[in-house]
């Protein structure tokens, strides 16, 4: 039989001793997931998941995907795009947009802003394409300055596509897409707009068919709620039309594979992932019920909430302007003589709570708070208070309570009534 045992407190998060297996989520009362993404996964699609395997080709599984189909237009907000469901990452969901719509050697433009900027420029040039990277402090946004000189010079409309990251969860910053489109459209240029929603669609808001988006993607771990496994991707029918000159290899992620089942009724050109199939399901319900609008909403608040305790605590947020910042996830500055790595271990083997750490150049600089999902205002402030009593482990001189006075006061006076308990 395997043996678990519990972590022992000078253990480092991911060390055992010779010879020990170790259960590392166990411990007293609920674990705090606030990294952005995996997320907290709601008890109602947990259910809808525990279920058997069953024959994708019977007549429930084609009939469950075609209401998915219609659905997951709705958190796009397109009437006009065409959705895939691919059991992939939001990493796959790149790579389905671009090589769908795109040739090797085509020019795109492409902001480097934090990690998972980085890591989707670095896709692209791994795919052959001729990358024009478009590089910015990272805390800042896309610079947009530099995207309408780039169009402006364009005369012979070489560039094919502008890639873009609507949240960059590695700094905590949101891009404006509609500023985009409307550069795009004062040149009169006919480049593709691809955009990443990974940490944004369902939690911030996004319009695909008001902003001229022509790819946007997401994956299932984030505003979702649902695990990973889900790369969700919606094509407008410009993109829908390039895919008839890319010369891109592409097979699992190729959309007209996908196109050819649609017309057949079975939806699936392979075997889906028939457990996240119901979770979906499960997931779009309960943002419906609770209102599309009102979800964004409640990621508003809990934004806010967290900004006004990094402000009382005393340390800065990494985002450097406020038409930057994000509602799914807040990067919090720590001073120089603290090492952030270390406040998210201590909150992992002491206070059993999950931050998300600094990535690359932001490494040891940051922690973050991942606002994200299916989580409430007093959720929030369960984190809050664990991060007060982190920051003093550490040495930072804060004053316990005030940062979750300063969200709660706040909240207090935003939180609506629940619908369905008035």
């Amino acid at each position: 039989m395997r043996k678990y045992v519990i972590a022992k407190p000078e253990l480092m998060c991911g060390e055992t001793r010779k010879g020990e297996k170790m259960d590392y989520m166990n411990g007293p009362g609920r674990h705090h997931l606030f990294v952005p993404g995996p997320v907290n996964i709601p008890e109602q699609v947990i259910r809808a998941m525990n279920r058997n395997n069953e024959d994708y080709r019977s007549p429930a599984i084609p009939a469950l995907t075609k209401t998915l189909l219609e659905d997951v237009k709705k958190i796009f907000k397109t009437t006009s795009g065409t959705p895939f469901m691919f059991p992939t990452t939001g990493t796959g969901a790149w790579e389905s947009a671009l090589t769908n719509t795109l040739s090797p050697g085509d020019r795109i433009v492409s902001f480097l802003i934090g990690q998972f900027s980085l890591l989707w420029i670095d896709q692209q040039k791994r795919l052959n394409f001729n990358v024009d990277v478009v590089e910015s402090d990272w805390g800042q946004g896309a610079n947009l300055q530099v995207l309408a000189s780039k169009l402006s010079e364009d005369q012979n409309q070489s560039i094919k596509a502008i890639c873009i990251v609507h949240n960059e969860t590695a700094t905590g910053v949101t891009n404006d897409i509609s500023a985009v489109r409307t550069l795009l459209d004062h040149y009169k240029h006919p480049a593709l707009l691809l955009v990443d929603g990974v940490s944004s669609i369902c939690a911030l808001d996004f319009r695909m068919d008001e902003w001229g988006v022509d790819v946007a993607l997401t994956g299932s771990q984030k505003a979702l709620s649902l695990p990973t496994g889900l790369g969700i991707v919606c094509a407008s029918p410009k993109a829908l039309e390039a895919t008839k000159t890319s010369k891109s290899l592409k097979v699992f992620f190729d959309w007209n594979d996908y196109l050819k089942f649609y017309k057949l009724g079975t939806y699936w050109p392979y075997t889906p992932s028939i457990q996240l199939l119901y979770g979906l399901r499960a997931a779009l319900d309960l943002i419906f019920e609770e209102g599309l609008d009102n979800v964004i909403a409640r990621h508003a608040r809990l934004g806010k909430a967290t900004r006004l305790a990094v402000e009382a605590w005393g340390l800065k947020n990494c985002t450097q302007k406020e038409e930057w910042i994000s509602n799914t996830v807040t990067a919090v500055m720590v001073p120089p003589n603290i090492d952030s790595t270390e406040i998210v271990k201590r909150a992992w083997k002491r206070y059993n709570l999950s931050l998300g750490l600094g990535l690359n150049k932001v490494a040891g600089k940051v922690f973050r708070i991942g606002h994200l999902g299916h989580l409430n205002e007093l959720q929030l402030l369960g984190c809050l208070a664990g991060v007060e009593m982190i920051l003093k482990d550490v040495g930072y001189p804060v004053v316990l309570g005030s940062g979750v006075a300063a969200a709660s006061t706040y909240l207090q006076h935003q939180i609506p009534l629940i619908p369905s308990r008035i």
